[in-house]
């Protein structure tokens, strides 16, 4: 994943800061920040710590729709901040940095050779959300638990380049991701593996075709 400030020394980025009035805030685990911000346009930056995207139904039930740990980025306009259904809850201690989109356009560092690379790293950034929220769009759209996990799976080693990899998520993480009950989920990860479809040891996945 991209970091926002990649390829910008230490005194760049305080002054990338300085300029685009960004602000700082460390929260406690378990804090909604949704509820704590101001939810007109902004870019956030997860500097330590992790949080988690939740969606709650009419009924209660909860599904997980995105992590982000440290180094990751989120705002506005890649996420339904503005939803009532959807919770960013903090995961531990976590410190965020917050950018208002309008101060993007400062004039004063705009042409400077660090904030032309902010710039590149946002653009990365907003397309890497973009594809990931596609992946997941392709995934939803498969019927059954057998066919998103394969989907998943796909996705997993296109990424990665090789046929073996480590699912980056907890298991309960995963179903959540995939839509789907996590007994089924296990029962079916289980046929997968008869079938000669995948080898598993824990979290450790092999497509075997």
């Amino acid at each position: 994943m991209t970091n926002l400030f990649e390829n910008i020394n230490e005194q760049n980025i305080r002054k990338i800061k300085r300029f685009l009035r960004a602000t700082t805030t460390t929260y406690p685990k378990g804090v909604n920040i949704l509820s704590n911000v101001n939810q007109d346009d902004f870019i956030a930056i997860v500097d330590l710590g992790s949080i988690q995207f939740e969606s709650t139904d009419y009924n209660g039930n909860k599904s997980i729709i995105e992590t982000i740990n440290q180094g990751g980025t989120f705002g506005s306009l890649t996420f339904p901040i503005n939803n009532e259904e959807v919770s960013c809850i903090t995961k531990e201690i976590t410190q965020i940095t917050y950018i208002e989109y309008d101060s993007i356009t400062n004039d004063e560092i705009s042409k400077t050779d660090s904030y032309i690379i902010f710039i590149k790293n946002l653009i990365k950034i907003l397309s890497d959300q973009v594809n990931e929220k596609n992946n997941r769009i392709e995934i939803l759209t498969k019927k059954t638990t057998r066919d998103k996990l394969l989907e998943y799976f796909k996705q997993q080693v296109s990424e990665r380049g090789s046929k073996t990899f480590t699912i980056p998520i907890s298991f309960t993480e995963l179903a959540n991701h995939l839509s789907v009950d996590r007994s089924a989920m296990t029962r079916e990860l289980s046929y997968l593996k008869d079938d000669g479809i995948i080898k598993t040891n824990g979290r450790k996945i092999t497509l075997l075709y």
